[in-house]
This record gives structure tokens, sequence and C-alpha cells, in this order.
């Protein structure tokens, strides 16, 4: 959601939005380089879902009238915000016509029960259409992509992916009032600190003339623009591409470019380098090596067995890791530094299979070969919570049941499908809890 992070109803979610301790049941821990906006993990269809019923909720939120509460907290924001340097000529701006939203708060405390495959993720985000489209657009500016690739080192297909999948290229990147979003949040959300800073740092950007209060939409969390950035994000980040004086990620795609590749730049991309490549895993591969935190260099999972799909070559990565987000019956990945980078833009497996998937799609490489287990339902949060106490109550301990699959939880599940006679792959499956609880 940007988002920076598009921070979505996420999967980020809102597009693509978490905590440095992502709340995506596909995700690994990596710290965000990025505010995260307070939203689930990416759902890009949620978050589509929810900016298409923006135009129509913003205006019956208008007309709703705020709580003298909300007035009485916007005084005192105000009061605040003059103590910390914003001038008073930008709070008239900004604040006067501030409106409390509580469409806001639905879409804030709404808590996802079920997580979407990620091959579901991956149709939507990878579409034969979102392809096209992305070559078209790289097409429309491929001069100023390329500039930028040259200035930061991001490859223009990246840049133009992650624009791809935060906004579908600029088409949907929301239509709330970053500035109402925020003291909503800020007034009344489930992450208040985090809104309140998020604001402080709108002000500064209205105050530095980059933009007009009534131009910084976004998403309902705060993301804003082409490739979603919040507020503390662009004020890190955002660059001017196209020498007007002024960081416009609204409209202007040079800044939009420029912005994003320096983002990724920002988070450590090594020019060069792919981000990762789609792998064939041998039949007795150790699956609990599939985690980011375990780390070879390409020429050492080559020798465990580990084989480039097709006639492609591994590619040389000093840190490289093996992802198999649905277990051995699924896509496996060599991903490296770069992966990395993506992640640290939006902290989810899905996101960044998908940024990387689609810039490959977009440069007329070939997209993911393997088939996904499709006939498999995914685990809802509360059927991992079960599955977490079931796996606890016989041995296998995956720590406090909270309904996220991660590494300990893999750990535990391993444990148990070792103990079965099964390939130890950690993915969770319907059949694989029906047997945990007879």
């Amino acid at each position: 959601m940007r988002r920076i992070l598009v921070c979505s109803l996420l999967l980020s979610s809102l597009v693509g939005c978490q905590s440095s301790q992502s709340t995506d049941a596909l995700a690994q821990d990596q710290t965000p380089l990025k505010a995260q906006a307070p939203a689930q993990a990416p759902s890009q269809s949620d978050d589509q879902a929810a900016k298409t019923a923006e135009t129509g909720q913003n205006k019956r939120d208008a007309q709703a009238e705020s709580p003298a509460s909300f007035d009485a907290w916007l005084a005192d924001f105000r009061r605040e915000a003059r103590s910390r340097g914003i001038a008073e000529s930008t709070l008239d701006r900004a604040l006067g016509d501030i409106r409390y939203r509580p469409k806001i708060l639905e879409y804030d405390r709404a808590q996802p029960e079920f997580v979407r495959p990620i091959w579901q993720y991956l149709d939507t985000a990878v579409s034969s259409t979102r392809v096209s489209n992305g070559r078209e657009r790289l097409d429309e500016h491929r001069a100023t992509a390329e500039r930028m690739t040259r200035g930061y080192g991001v490859p223009a297909e990246v840049v133009v992916a992650i624009w791809g999948v935060e906004s579908n290229y600029g088409s949907n990147f929301g239509s709330f009032s970053t500035l109402d979003s925020l003291a909503t949040l800020a007034f009344d959300g489930r992450r208040r600190d985090f809104a309140h800073d998020e604001l402080i740092a709108a002000l500064k950007i209205i105050e530095g003339g980059d933009i007009a209060p009534e131009r910084m939409i976004g998403s309902w969390a705060g993301a804003m623009g082409h490739t979603q950035f919040l507020p503390s994000s662009y004020l890190a980040y955002a660059k001017d591409g196209d020498g007007d004086g002024r960081r416009d990620i609204w409209g202007s795609i040079p800044d939009v470019m420029a912005s994003t590749a320096n983002y990724l730049a920002r988070a450590g991309w090594q020019a060069g380098e792919p981000w990762g490549i789609e792998v064939r895993l041998p039949a007795d591969f150790d699956y609990s090596q599939t985690e980011l935190a375990t780390r070879r260099s390409s020429e050492a999972w080559a020798r465990q067995g580990v084989r480039a799909m097709g006639s492609e070559t591994l590619p040389t990565l000093n840190n490289a890791s093996i992802l198999a987000p649905a277990g051995a019956r699924g896509p496996a990945f060599l991903v490296g530094g770069n992966y990395r980078a993506i992640l640290r833009y939006n902290n989810a497996t899905s996101y960044a299979l998908a940024v990387g998937t689609l810039s490959r799609r977009i440069a007329e490489e070939p997209g993911i070969r393997a088939d996904w287990p499709r006939q498999e339902t995914p685990l809802s949060r509360a059927q991992v919570r079960e599955l977490q106490r079931a796996l606890n109550a016989r041995g296998f301990a995956t720590g406090t049941p909270d309904g996220i699959m991660g590494p300990n939880t893999r750990a535990g599940l391993r444990a148990y499908q070792a103990s079965l006679g099964l390939t130890p792959d950690g993915f969770a499956t319907v059949s694989l809890l029906e047997r945990l609880q007879e």
C-alpha cells in the first residue's frame, strides 16, 4: 500500500503493507526499509474492491458529521504540528477542510479470515493483460525508464512491474484524501501513533511545495500515488525525475520512476544481478532449507542438485535462498539480494514473486513454469491456529498459536510430516490438519 507500499486491505495488503514482522501467511521475516501501513498482507483484489467503492463512499462520508471528539483531537494535533515547525498557512491549507471518514476505520479494522492462495494472487498480479499493458507502458516511457536504470541501477522492467502491481499502472491508486485517511486513523485507528507520524510527514510534504493538499490522494491507509508511497517514505526517497523542482508521484511519470528506482537502490539493489530464477529441486531435497534465513552461494545450491528450469543456468549469487511457497508440489525459486530489496518495498513472498515474475514477463522472458497445487484449499487463520494448537499438543513446538504460518510453524509442521514419512516441506493443507485432529 507502499507504501511506501501498496497498502491494501492486503495480502498488504492494502496493497501490501504490514509491519516488519509480516502477517502474510506466505511471507518471510524481513525488516522493511520504509514505514509500513497498518494493513493485512497483500491481496490486490481486496484493495481493488476497497478502491472501487471509495468514490461513492467518500461522498457519503463527507456528509457524515464528525464526532466532537475528532474536532477536539484535530485542534490538539494542529497545536502540536505548529510546535513542530509547520507554518500556520500550511495548517490552514491542509487541515481546513479535513474530514472524518468512518469507512476508513471499517477497512482498518477488517481482519480477513481467509488468505488467498499465492497462485490466485499471481493470476491477477501477473495476468496476460497486466503483462501486455506493462510492455506498452514501458514502450511509452522507455527513454525515461532507461535513464532511471542508468542512474540507479534498477532494471526498467522491475520499476514498471512495481508500478503495475501497486496501482495497475496508475489506473487505481485510490481516491481517498491522504490527509483525511491519516487523520481518521490517527484519531481512532489500530495504530494511532503510526498514522499520527505519517500525518505530520504529509504536512511537511505540503509545506515543501511538492503537492497541493487536494491532490494528495491514495488508498485508505495513506499510501499515495502511482507506486504507493507513505508520506514518510516520500520524504526519504521521492525524487524529481523531470527536473521541474517538485516530486510529483501523482502526475509525473519521470518522478514516479525515479522515486521507485531510488527506493529500490536504497534498499540494496545490486545492478547486474537478477532478483532470482525458477529452479528444479532434487527428489531428496531438504525442505527445511527453504527459508530466507538460509543463504548459500549458487554454486553450493548446485552441488545439492538444484537446477534452473529449461535451458537457463543458475545466476551467480553469493547469498541465495531457496523458496518453495507451496511446498514440494509447487514451483521453487532461487532468490538473491535483489529479491530481498523488493521485500523491503512490501514484505510478502507473494508480492515479491509477483513483481519479479511480472518484470520477467514484461522483458519477454518466461514466467513461472511449474504447476501450482491448485487443488489445495489454503487454511483460514482459524484453521492455522487449530494446526498450531494440534502440533503443540503432539510435541511439535510452534509457539503461541496466532494464526500466522511463520517459520516456527513451518518447522513444527515439517517435523510432524517427517514423523509420518511424508515429504517435510512445511506446506499446510486441510488433509494434514484433519490428520492431526484424528
